[in-house]
Order: C-alpha cells, then sequence, then structure tokens
C-alpha cells in the first residue's frame, strides 16, 4: 500500500474514533430506581458513568433502609417505637438529618416539624387508608407535635422522644440529603454533567456536555406530573418544588392535600399551591420549600429574601407568580400564558 494513502487511512481511522467516542459522551447513561417512596432516575454523561450511577443507587439503598419512616425496621422506626422510653443510637446519616431538620423546626417557628409523625399517620395520605380524622383525633395528634421534645446526644449519636405517641417523620427532607448524596458520589467519580431527578427534587451537576447550563422545567401545580409551567437555567443547584398536587385524596367533594399545618391539624390552606426552592442544597431545599409553603407568601418570602444564596417561585391558587429578588440570575421564563408574573 502507498504510504500515502495507508497515513490517510489512519488518520480517517482515529477520526472515526474520536467522532465515536464524542457521541459516546454526548449520550448520557440513565438508570432509575425507586427509593424513598420516590422513582428516581439519574442521567450521567461521561467514562465511568454507569458505574457511577450504580454507586449512588447503592448509597440511596443505604439512606432508604435508615430513614424511610414507613419501614419497620428502619432507624426512624425504632426512634418511634421507643417514644416516651428510651433513646435509640442511629447512624451518622440519620442523626445530621435529624439534627438539621431540627435546625429548619426552629426556623421555622415548629411551621416545619420533624415530630408531625403522629399528624401524617393520622391523615394517611398517599396510602390506601387516607381519610378526614375526627376533630378530637387530629386535637390528639397535635398535642404529640414539638421538635423541642426531641432529645439528642452529639457524642452517643442517640435520640429520644420525650412523649409516648410522638414520632419522627423526615420525609420532607431525607429526599433532600438523598439527592445530595447522589451528587457528592458522582462528583467523586470524576462525572462532570449530570442531571438527578428524585421527584420533586432535582439537582443538576456542572453544566449539559455542550457547555450549556441546564433548562429545568418547574411543574405545572394544575396539571399531571410532567407538565410545566415555566423555566429556570441552572448549574451545579438544585431545584425543589412542593405543592397541592404531589399526594392528596378527595372526599364529600374536597381534595385534601399532604402538606399539613402544624397549627390547625389540616392541609395548608393560605391561597398557594406550589412553593419551588433554588439552592445549593438539595436537603436545605427540601425542607426550605415545604416550610415557606407553610409560612404563607408574605411570611414565605420574607424568609427566602433573608437567606444566601436561596430563591424561590411562589404559586397561587389563582395562578399568580411570586419569585424572589434573585431569580432574573437564573433567566426565570413563564412558557404557559395562564400563569401571570406579579410584581
Amino acid at each position: 500500500m502507498n504510504k500515502k494513502v495507508l497515513i490517510c487511512t489512519v488518520i480517517f481511522a482515529l477520526m472515526l474514533a474520536v467522532v465515536s467516542c464524542n457521541r459516546q459522551e454526548d449520550e448520557p447513561v440513565v438508570k432509575t430506581g425507586f427509593y424513598l417512596d420516590t422513582l428516581i432516575k439519574i442521567s450521567a454523561y461521561g467514562p465511568g458513568a454507569s458505574e457511577a450511577i450504580d454507586a449512588c443507587f447503592e448509597r440511596l439503598g443505604e439512606i432508604d433502609v435508615k430513614m424511610n419512616a414507613r419501614a419497620s425496621d428502619s432507624e426512624v422506626a425504632a426512634i418511634n417505637e421507643a417514644a416516651g422510653e428510651h433513646s435509640v443510637q442511629v447512624s451518622p446519616d440519620t442523626f445530621f438529618v435529624i439534627k438539621r431538620g431540627l435546625y429548619f423546626s426552629e426556623l421555622s417557628g415548629g411551621r416545619f416539624d420533624i415530630t408531625v409523625g403522629p399528624l401524617v399517620n393520622l391523615w394517611g395520605i398517599g396510602t390506601d387508608r387516607a381519610r378526614v380524622p375526627e376533630k378530637s383525633e387530629i386535637e390528639e395528634a397535635l398535642n404529640l407535635i414539638n421538635y423541642n421534645d426531641v432529645l439528642v446526644d452529639e457524642d452517643q449519636k442517640t435520640v429520644m422522644l420525650k412523649r409516648p405517641g410522638m414520632a419522627i417523620d423526615l420525609g420532607a427532607i431525607a429526599k433532600g440529603y438523598a439527592a445530595d448524596e447522589v451528587i457528592r458520589i458522582l462528583k467523586e467519580r470524576g462525572i462532570k454533567s449530570a442531571v438527578a431527578d428524585l421527584g420533586g427534587n432535582v439537582y443538576v451537576l456542572g453544566k449539559k456536555p455542550n457547555g450549556q447550563p441546564w433548562k429545568i422545567g418547574i411543574q405545572d401545580p394544575f396539571e399531571l406530573r410532567g407538565d410545566i409551567f415555566a423555566t429556570v437555567e441552572a448549574s451545579d443547584k438544585t431545584l425543589v418544588t412542593s405543592g397541592v398536587y404531589e399526594r392528596y385524596f378527595e372526599e364529600g367533594g374536597k381534595r385534601y392535600h399532604h402538606l399539613l399545618d402544624t397549627s390547625t391539624g389540616y392541609p395548608v390552606d393560605n391561597g398557594l399551591v406550589s412553593v419551588t426552592i433554588i439552592s445549593d442544597s438539595s436537603m436545605d431545599a427540601d425542607a426550605l420549600s415545604t416550610t415557606v409553603f407553610s409560612l404563607g407568601l408574605e411570611q414565605g418570602m420574607q424568609l427566602v429574601e433573608s437567606l444566601p444564596d436561596v430563591e424561590a417561585v411562589f404559586v397561587t391558587k389563582d395562578k399568580e407568580v411570586y419569585v424572589s429578588s434573585g431569580m432574573s440570575a437564573y433567566n426565570f421564563q413563564i412558557t404557559d400564558e395562564s400563569f401571570t408574573l406579579k410584581q
């Protein structure tokens, strides 16, 4: 073979190999799993993406076993079973999430409260036993809710609920912690570009392979999951939404959603239908989305504006949209004309 022809053939083969590699790197590895009562989807790009995602799901399994209040053998279940009797030693994971949950319970004045378990169990929203409880039952459950009655020992990593019948529920914060752990593992594995979707919790790692920020849709609270009313652009941020559409049941022609008011014992009724938080920490955003929703538009906005590196989108039952002062940095755009941006 002519030397020039040989050289050209080799160069062409190398070009094909490079194009093939680029195509592979531009195509994500996508895997799904079910943990923390949530369908979870992780998409990652680059070499080692498949193994990195597998490591993430292994970690999610560990967190689920420890913090799922519905699992009878979880650490949270053990704490609740020992309420009023003795302390329970837990893993550093569970202890860390409980401590952070107590911080947000204090920050919100109890509107977010990790001891909401008795009320959550009473309503049973999201289960086959959902019902509207009697007023006396609600009052009894409310008497058991008080984050100040959670005793923690930093050295021994123990947790105790002071009174029998109390119960911790980490449903409004554990999923955020799980998302943070997914991103930590992906980073440790050298992944530069990825998306972790844990139901209402989305975390984008880095930028898209083409160097552009990720465009994330915000759920339309009046439609089925997957329909959006607005978009934002972000890199290395988490977006968490809490809304009345997530879990609910209907009785007597009225809809009852899962975001329960710790002051009344009934689902929060303040004119809001969803709150979206953008932050660096998915655990914090998870807790804040519930906290801010419970506080309502005015107080919730005040809290968001007082916190560094936190932004929010509020949607009312009249399809009015309010955003915090820093949302312009995320190129917030309403894509559904039936919603109105208010100043």
